[in-house]
Formats: structure tokens, sequence, C-alpha cells
């Protein structure tokens, strides 16, 4: 039994009983000092925890953490229940903000944080290129903006702007003007002055809409003040001002007063009595000190706050060319500016159909290319062109010698493309071959690195859909995903050669052999991601528009093609780019901006990497970011905004276009082509390729010259009906017409000869 000796008697509370002084009395501690010897170990700032190691019993990992208790303490108890959360809250923010900003000011700069989060820089050039970029596009006469540079950029001075009209002289010269700023983020006017119409049609002559007036310009800056959707404004009250300014309203104006603001149409006319108050400079006695040269890890940093591509090098110096030289329209000498070509593209991959057909049917219903002259008439304006391009098979395949005499001998048979080749729209209407090789090898900024890419070719946001090189099972011959050495081909019997996919799914059903979306189902990816490329491609090498083919025109394109800045449009509620409308200039160098770039980053033309291309690089306001109601006025609808104030008509579902809901389905027929958003310039129907305009009518319904192609049509729509015994009567038709069939019936009927387009113009053959 263990003696007395060798333990201290144990109090009921676990501490050791208190010793005795030698006069045998009783000793007594403090409650007080009791307690905080007691918890003297829990009041400090850590506590040791233990966290046992898998494998490793006898050796725990021991990590200091916070102490819950020392926190509550010097929070809640101190502050109170309400205040002290909030307190602790903040310093924790504060703490984290603290870090950051000494991580980004003091890091390593492949170290540094990114701002938006999961998402790294995608910059390869310096401040100096981008810097040259700015001025080459300004200098160009594609900034004619009034927007800021950012600062970012560090201009030191405003450069001259060609495009843009100059301040006129005040009365007084201001004594006290305020210095230049360090960076400078706007340009100085130097080009010709602009005086902004009233396009109306006069009396009596008010059915239809004037044509715009030709050289017209669309002030892009006073459409981004009524329809910018980051401001609050509505697509409803964008597409009244868009067709109030343009004289749409023919004959059916409610407004009353002045409209002044609501004017964004001009035409460029030479100076007089305006120059610039800004171009010489006036002495300032005590100008602002120069600015800090700026500074990263101790030396001097040109490209301090750029954040770079993560293990990316700098690139060399941008090659640019000799900036363009901005030239008004009336004082060009002929109508067509040879460095601004009006081209419009699309691209089509497989078997033409009604979708591209109903494209080419809405341009020539719209669109100023002199139809209504006749031969040997001349039409005094300079009429755009419309380039189809077909890729004739998959995506991945490889085109042979004959693919374009194959082409066409396609389009003749095809009933939706034969009606384009008549010689009355050989002059606007132009089918192209697309090969991805030529095309690739055309842009100089890629034709030496590109085929290092080959494996990765299609690349879309980053998802990238392996094509393999060869394919052993296969019956065909070889096949490339990159369409290599295309024109040494000539073992193949049709105008491309597909891969095989060698397993127990047909070939025709595999991704890789998709010649168009058939289905829902069955999308053709690799071709949409092929045309995220091909539309920056064609645009840089050829200049023009780009379309997709789900488009349709609404109205003349004058007053854009006026406008010589770069523009796209902008994702629904998203601050990014949806490219399915791309206005690009020839050999721009903002195009061989976005070449370099996209090569450094897998060739990735996806419109959300082309968005964080031009926003790493601080260069969105050279690629403006027009507002979807211009092109696709339902998009904001079908994600459930401006609900409330919605425009006509109203889509809840992109599929409404096709299929009009019951409760607004007499909208279409009653009325018709002018009903259908008016004042936008087009329309994007968001893919449905497999279902069609029209289903009661679903052929090319143009009249007599083209009934051949009609009755193969026909019949391949109507099996059971012989096309010569096939009786048209209105109690077989739907009764309740949708807007895509209300459309493609009135497109057709210009055609037939049994209206007028839109403008009033009478089709001559």
């Amino acid at each position: 039994m263990a003696s007395s000796n060798y333990f201290a008697p144990q109090r009921g509370n676990g501490f050791p009983d208190k010793s005795r002084l030698t006069n045998a009395l009783p000793t007594y501690s403090s409650a007080v000092s009791e307690k905080m010897h007691r918890h003297s170990r829990s009041m400090s700032w850590t506590v040791l925890v233990s966290v046992p190691i898998p494998g490793i019993r006898s050796r725990p990992l021991r990590l200091f953490m916070p102490n819950p208790s020392r926190v509550h303490q010097i929070s809640v108890l101190r502050f109170g229940r309400r205040r002290g959360p909030i307190l602790l809250c903040l310093v924790l923010i504060a703490s984290i903000v603290t870090v950051c900003s000494f991580a980004r000011r003091f890091g390593a700069e492949e170290k540094q944080w990114t701002t938006n989060f999961g998402e790294s820089s995608t910059l390869v050039f310096g401040r100096d290129d981008l810097q040259r970029i700015w001025k080459w596009e300004i200098d160009s006469g594609h900034y004619p903006s009034n927007a800021k540079i950012p600062e970012q950029v560090g201009l030191s001075a405003p450069p001259l702007n060609p495009a843009l009209p100059p301040r006129k002289v005040p009365t007084i010269p201001s004594r006290f003007r305020p210095p230049p700023g360090p960076v400078a983020t706007t340009t100085r006017g130097d080009g010709p002055r602009r005086v902004y119409l009233d396009v109306q049609s006069q009396p009596p002559n008010i059915a239809y809409p004037p044509r715009p007036v030709p050289g017209s310009v669309a002030d892009l800056d006073v459409i981004m003040d009524h329809c910018d959707f980051s401001q609050g404004k509505y697509v409803r009250d964008c597409l009244e001002v868009l067709r109030i300014g343009a004289g749409l309203d023919n004959g059916k104006r409610l407004r009353r007063g002045e409209m002044d603001e609501w004017k964004y149409i001009y035409m460029e006319q030479e100076k007089e009595n305006f120059t610039d108050p800004f171009t010489d400079p006036i002495p300032i006695a005590n100008p602002i000190a120069p600015p800090r040269p700026l500074v990263s890890g101790g030396e001097t940093d040109p490209n301090a706050g750029l954040r770079k591509k993560v293990g990316a090098d700098w690139e060399t110096q941008l090659p640019l060319r000799a900036p363009l030289q901005h030239t008004p329209y009336s004082s060009l000498p002929a109508p067509c500016d040879p460095e601004n070509p009006r081209l419009f593209h699309m691209f089509w991959t497989g078997p033409f159909t009604d979708k591209p057909y109903l494209a080419l049917l809405s341009f020539l219903f719209t669109q100023n290319v002199g139809l209504h002259l006749k031969d040997g008439d001349t039409l005094n304006v300079c009429r755009p062109e419309f380039w189809m391009w077909i890729n004739p098979g998959p995506a991945a395949s490889v085109p042979n010698p004959s693919a374009l005499s194959d082409m066409y001998e396609g389009l003749k048979t095809n009933p939706w493309a034969a009606p384009f080749l008549h010689h009355r729209f050989k002059d606007v209407i132009k089918f192209k071959l697309w090969n991805t090789t030529d095309q690739l090898d055309g842009i100089p900024e890629l034709k030496d690195e590109w085929r290092e890419l080959k494996e990765t070719l299609f690349n879309s946001g980053g998802h990238i859909v392996s094509v393999p090189a060869e394919k052993p099972q296969s019956k065909s011959a070889e096949a490339t995903s990159t369409i290599e050495d295309s024109t040494n081909s000539t073992d193949a019997d049709t105008s491309a050669k597909p891969l095989s996919t060698g397993d127990n799914k047909s070939d025709e059903d595999d991704m890789l052999n998709r010649t168009g979306s058939k289905s829902s189902s069955s999308y053709d990816r690799l071709s949409v991601i092929l045309s995220d490329m091909a539309r920056f491609v064609l645009c840089h090498r050829f200049g023009g528009i780009y379309l997709d083919a789900d488009t349709i025109f609404l109205r003349d394109w004058e007053e854009l093609w006026g406008w010589k800045g770069a523009f796209a449009y902008r994702w629904s509620r998203l601050e990014k780019y949806n490219t399915a409308v791309l206005r690009m200039n020839k050999n721009s160098a903002l195009g061989s901006f976005l070449f370099r770039t996209a090569l450094k980053n897998g060739l990735d033309f996806h419109p959300m990497t082309v968005s964080r291309y031009t926003k790493d690089a601080y260069l969105e306001g050279l690629l403006l970011r027009l507002p979807d109601a211009m092109f696709d006025s339902a998009w904001l609808n079908t994600e459930y905004y401006q609900r409330e104030r919605p425009p006509q008509p109203y889509f809840q579902e992109f599929s409404d276009f096709f299929d009009t809901p019951a409760q607004a389905s007499a909208a279409p027929q009653a009325l018709g082509f002018e009903g259908f958003f008016q004042g936008a310039f087009s329309y994007h129907f968001h893919n449905f390729w497999w279902k069609p305009f029209d289903p009661s009518r679903n052929w090319p319904d143009l009249g007599p010259r083209f009934s051949a192609g009609e009755r193969a049509a026909r019949a391949a729509a109507e099996p059971d009906i012989d096309p010569e015994d096939a009786t048209d009567r209105v109690a077989d038709d739907k009764r309740d017409l949708d807007w895509a069939t209300v459309l493609k019936r009135t497109f057709e009927s210009y055609i037939r000869g049994e209206r007028p387009n839109m403008y009033g113009e009478w089709l001559q053959w």
C-alpha cells in the first residue's frame, strides 16, 4: 500500500491539497487565484493539436492552432455578442487584403495572384506593344469613339484621332486649363466634322422606310448610351431609338417633340473653322512632376502592373504595317474603300439546308445590292458581297484536288443552294471552298508555328477534342486533324475524306465525322469549334463582317459599314463577347495581337477566351462590345431578364421563334416582317439546325424560275405525293403561322416578284 509520504492528498477538484505550515494550521488560497491558475494554460493564443498520422501511431503530427477560448474572450466577452463577431470578421478581411496587397506588390511576377479566381492571365505582350497597338488602330481611323483609354496602357500624351472631329475653339481661351496628367486616357480629334441626320420618309412616299444615305455612319457611342445593359437600359427602349433614328417607323411615328438625343446616324464632312485647341501646347509655369517610373522587385520595370501569362516569356516586338489613312466617304475616288471591303462571311459544313438558304434570302431582301436595277444600270453605292464558305466534309476531313468542282456540282443539285447560282446574283453572292491548311498558312502570324499545335487544333474554351492522325481500320485514305497536305491528296472519291472511328458505332453518328447538326443529340461540335477560329481568320485575311449561319438580316447595314472600328456583341447579361457577329479590319494590329496571343494559349478562339485576351491586355475598347439588342434582341428575355418590359415579339425561349406559343400566335401574321424586332440589325435564333422554318412547306418556294429544285425538295418532303399532282390547299396549311414561317414566306415572295423588299424596291430580273 502506498505511503502518504509519496502522494499528497487529493482535493475534490482534482488539485493536490495545500501544504500546511509548521504550526499545523491549514492555509487557504483565494478562489480567484485558484481559477486563474486552473485556466492559465487555456488563455494562451495558440493550442497544441495532435493529429494522428496514418501508419505511424507513436508519432502524431502536432499543429499549433488559434485558441478559440482566447478569440472568444477578446471578441464576444469584450465587445458583446453583436459587435464582437462583426469586429472579428473585419479584422480577418483586413488581414487577407493586407497579405494579398503585399503579395501583389512585392511578390515575383510569376507568382502574383490573379484578380479573377480560377482564371490565369493570357497576356504575352508588354506595355510597349500594347501602346503601339492602340496608336496604330487610332491612327488608322479605327477608333471613332470618345470612350476612355485604360490608364494601364500608359500613354504619355493624347494621340491624334483622325476619326473624331476636333473640338471647337472656345471664344475666350481659358487661362486655367488644368495641366496634362501623367497618363493620357483620351484622344484629340483631328478628323472630319459630323453632321447628324434626321432620317425620315417624306410624304407622300411613306409606305416604306428610306434607304440609308450612302456613306452614313452609326455613332455607336450614342447607341451604347441608350442600349447598354450594364447601365440598366432596356432592349425595348433601345429598339425604339434604333428604328426612329434610322427612319424605320415610316409614317407611324407617334413620338412628339425634339428627339436630337436619339439621332445616331451622321455624315462626315470636311473640317471648317474647327481646330483642336490643344494642338500647340501652352507653356505651364509649374508643370506637375513626371510620373515616377514603375518599379517591380526593386528595379525599373516598364511592364509593372501587367499580369503576364504564367510560364510564358514576353513576346518580341509585334510587327505592324504602316497605319492606314482615314478618308471620309465624300473624299473617296470610288464608292468602295479598298481598305474596308464590304464583305459578309458565313461558314457552313455539310449539305446545304434551309438555314443558310434563309440567311441568303434575308441578305437579298435587306441589303442595297442593286437588284432593283436592270442589267447595265449603275449603282452609285458600294454594294456588299456575301461570301459563303463551304467546308464540304466533316471538320477534320481532308479536301481532295477536285473538291472545288465537287462543291459546285453539289450546289447545283441541291434545291436549297441552286437558286443562288443564278446569274442575277453572281456579283453579290459567292461560294468559296474552305481549306484549313491554306487559310492558316495565309495568316502571317501563324503560318510558321501553327503546325506545332495540330494535335490540339480543335480547342474551345480549354476543352480540346483530340482527333487521331491515322485510323488503320478506316477504308478511306489517311486523314489528319489539321487537314495537313490537303492539296497532295489524290486518292479520294468524294469531296472530303472522313475519319473512321473503328468502333461499333457508325461513322455517320460519330462526332469526328458529322457534317452538320441533325438533332440536339448529334450536335456537330467539331464544326462549331472550327468556325470559332474561321471567323477570325476570314476577317483578318479579307476584312469584313462574319455572321453565324443562324443569323437573319433585318435591315440595311450601311451605317455599320461606316463605323471603321472592330466590334462584336455582348454575351447576354455577361460582360463577355459573343462573336456570332464579328467585324474586324484586314491585317489590323488588333488582329495580329489576337492571333499571336491565341497561338500562345492553344489556338483557343472561343468567345469567352477571346474576352480574356482583350481584357488582360486592356484592349477591350478596340473590339467594341455592342449591346445584344442590336443583333440578338430575345437573348435577355430567354434568361429571365427584362421580362416586365419585353420587346416585340416576346420570346421566353429561343424555340418560340419556330413554335410560337398559342397565346401570341396571332402576331406573326398580323404584324409581319415589320413587327419582328424592328430596329435591330439582325436576329440570332441560336442553333435549332434540325427544326424547319416552315414545316407545312419545307421546300424552297421561289416561283417558276426555280421550279425544278422545288419539285425535288417537295418530293423529298412529301415522298407519298407526286410533285406533278401536288395541289396547294389552304386547308392543308397550319392555321397559326409561326414567326419563322412568316419570315421565310416573306423573303420568298420578294424573289417571286409578289412584293417589294423592305425598302419598297422591286426585284428586276
